[in-house]
């Protein structure tokens, strides 16, 4: 019999089994809800490797009375696409009296281009087909709108220790191969922060560890057995996969201390490593809003035009602006003031709930709400001296509360400096 890899020896067959991400599939989420029921809905799952996405579609697969089809976005083109769907066609017009529609699952739909997703539009559209896909990055850049519209997205979460240390317990107790070894395991933490929340790679972990234990000897599972083994052992672990979390920290670390050598540096260790070029702009986009801020907002009108024109010139000319904007993001002044303003409005909201809008900011689109008071006094800034005048915008129950704190940088100085011109001249404002 041909050798399986622990992760496939393992890999659950049923949802009870399934570990992690109960927000979906606990008891009344709405993931298991469908399985119980059999009507499955079009949706996407986003999450890092190894939480369980393929696993998932696998469960449905095995429990749904359903036709149940899959490709590979790595390996199929539209050709493959369009004969699944023909053969869903056929599957609707045999099985329409039973009501089961066809599924169809993509892995890694991110790999799909326009064409490819556009095949799509029409089946899950007309109900051809239920469409599941899997992805590993965010859909909102990588899936079009259209499909997006058309297919829910499911957030899968990394896997937290309690929920590695469960998988690590099945392992030991009912695997065949680790049972005839005996695990002797002592500590878990290095194992743990190797498998970065990945169950696939705690599982690949212990299959090395089995490998390189004598037969007859139990496997022993400590913080130096684990990390030596990794060590000696570069290839048995996923390059892509290791220090993803580790390096990309390292990067945008390296920007937001200002240090454009070693940021370039954790840049090109990711594109050697074979990062996608998508994923380190997506970051310096996210890094130029949270990080760069209002201290320099053409950050992020580089960062988006970075992450278009890799799109558009390919690789690896895309190093090229990915380098650019890397260096530009680092050695420009920084300001957390628009993220820590939206955290701290957020909060507010949370504790305080849903103050009504005053009455001289409502619209009034008819005569009753007019005659109710809706938009009465409300004083139109563009007739006052400098486009300006005092007056309540926040809900009057909660005052007047301050959550942008300009950042010490010359932008934002001259924007604070404004504002206090515009809202203390004669304390008209306290």
């Amino acid at each position: 019999m041909m050798y399986q890899p622990l992760a496939e020896r393992l890999r659950p067959q049923t949802i009870d089994d399934y570990i992690g991400q109960t927000h979906l599939v606990g008891p009344g989420a709405i993931i298991r809800r469908m399985i119980d029921s059999g009507n499955i809905s079009s949706f996407i799952l986003w999450g890092p490797p190894g939480v369980g996405k393929t696993t998932l579609a696998k469960i449905i697969a095995n429990t749904t009375k359903a036709p149940f089809y899959t490709l590979s976005a790595v390996h199929s083109g539209v050709k493959d696409v369009r004969e699944v769907l023909e053969r869903c066609k056929h599957d609707v017009m045999s099985m329409f009296a039973q009501g089961h529609r066809p599924i169809l699952f993509i892995d890694e739909i991110h790999r799909f281009n326009k064409s490819q997703q556009d095949s799509l539009l029409a089946a899950v559209e007309n109900g051809t087909v239920t469409l599941i896909g899997a992805t590993t990055e965010n859909p909102s850049f990588e899936v079009i709108r259209p499909l997006l519209s058309r297919a829910q997205v499911y957030t899968l979460q990394p896997m937290g220790d309690e929920d590695l240390n469960h998988l690590l317990q099945r392992a030991v107790t009912t695997d065949k191969i680790l049972q005839e070894h005996g695990v002797d395991i002592r500590s878990t933490s290095a194992l743990f922060r190797f498998a970065g929340g990945d169950a696939r790679k705690l599982l690949n972990i212990l299959d090395l560890l089995e490998q390189s234990t004598p037969a007859g000897s139990p496997i022993v599972i400590d913080d130096e057995v684990v990390t030596s083994s990794l060590q000696s052992n570069p290839s048995a672990y996923d390059k892509n996969g290791e220090m993803h979390y580790d390096i990309i920290s390292a990067f945008i670390k390296s920007m937001r201390g200002s240090d454009p050598d070693a940021a370039i540096y954790w840049m090109a260790r990711m594109i050697e490593g074979g990062e996608a070029p998508e994923f380190i702009a997506r970051r310096m986009v996210i890094f130029a809003a949270e990080d760069v801020g209002l201290a320099n907002p053409n950050a992020l009108l580089l960062a988006n035009a970075t992450f278009d024109t890799i799109h558009k010139i390919g690789w690896p000319e895309g190093r090229i602006p990915l380098a650019e904007c890397a260096i530009y993001l680092a050695t420009s002044p920084k300001s957390n003031s628009a993220y820590m303003a939206i955290d701290a409005a957020l909060q507010l909201v949370r504790e305080t709930g849903n103050r009504p809008v005053p009455l001289h900011l409502r619209n009034a689109p008819t005569k009753l709400m007019k005659e109710m008071g809706y938009g009465h006094n409300y004083l139109y800034p563009h007739n006052y001296p400098g486009n300006f005048v005092v007056q309540q915008y926040m809900p009057e129950s909660l005052g007047y509360v301050r959550f942008w704190n300009p950042g010490n940088n010359p932008a934002e100085s001259r924007s604070a400096a404004l504002q206090h011109e515009r809202w203390h001249a004669g304390d008209e404002k306290k």
